[in-house]
């Protein structure tokens, strides 16, 4: 009896020993993290920095659900109720961004960089788009450069990993000198570089050839924004580094 209960501490021992070390609780920084300089744009509790493109108060069709920012579904599915919201504190330009996001079945939705708030405009008039979408599902998953990770219109995501509508994925935008690279959970699907003869040939290929806020250039710096298009959608471990 004693080397059975010796043995099965000893195997006790061993399994604790093997656990994996807790998981990093959500909308949290490690201290490595904040050693290189990251700060979360979102802290799971409140919406503070966050408002409305275009106002000084926040979306009210944004709600905390799941550890996650939420947009939610208007009352017909797929038109927005005008809740792009924005990171209004500050505005960046050289810039390491990681963002979880998970969507609905059928959902679309957007995360955008170098935002300029032009009056009247909607919040993607003259800023990139990387897209988020229900890739198996939605009925904008015609174009390759429509499905999510890809810069909207202009360049698909390959290879094409995202997981399916309810499950979490992880985006990591990085803006470094005119070169962005997009990191979808780990693998990099996305690499341009702005303000370059192969920007412009990409513009002129897209729907937003017509627009002259867009072609104008985008900005060297601007606003972390986050699309409303009708769907629920959740964003989590939103956070940035400056480089």
């Amino acid at each position: 009896m004693k080397k059975l209960i010796l043995g099965a501490a000893v195997f006790s021992l061993a399994a604790l020993m093997i656990q994996p070390a807790s998981a990093q609780k959500n909308n949290t920084l490690t201290a490595k993290e904040k050693k290189e300089g990251w700060i979360l744009l979102f802290d799971g509790k409140n919406m503070d920095g966050w408002r409305q493109c275009n106002q000084t108060t926040m979306a009210k069709n944004w709600i905390i659900d799941d550890e996650a920012m939420k947009v939610q579904r208007g009352e017909v599915a797929g038109r927005g109720s005008g809740g792009d919201i924005l990171f209004g504190d500050k505005k960046f330009g050289d810039f390491e961004l990681s963002i979880d996001w998970k969507i609905e079945k059928e959902g679309n939705s957007g995360i955008f960089y170098s935002i300029v708030e032009y009056p009247g405009k909607p919040i993607y008039i003259a800023a990139p788009e990387v897209q988020v979408l229900d890739n198996w599902n939605a009925s904008d998953n015609k174009l390759a450069n429509h499905l999510a990770g890809s810069l909207y219109d202009m360049l698909p995501a390959l290879p094409q990993n995202a997981k399916p509508a309810g499950e979490w994925n992880n985006i990591v935008i990085r803006v470094k000198d005119n070169k962005v690279t997009h990191i979808q959970n780990g693998e990099v699907v996305c690499e341009y570089t702005l303000r370059s003869p192969e920007w412009d040939a990409m513009v002129q290929n897209s729907k937003f050839k017509d627009w002259p806020e867009f072609t104008a250039g985008i900005a060297k710096e601007g606003y972390i924004g986050l699309q409303d298009h009708g769907y629920d959608c959740w964003f989590r471990n939103i956070k940035i580094r400056e480089l």
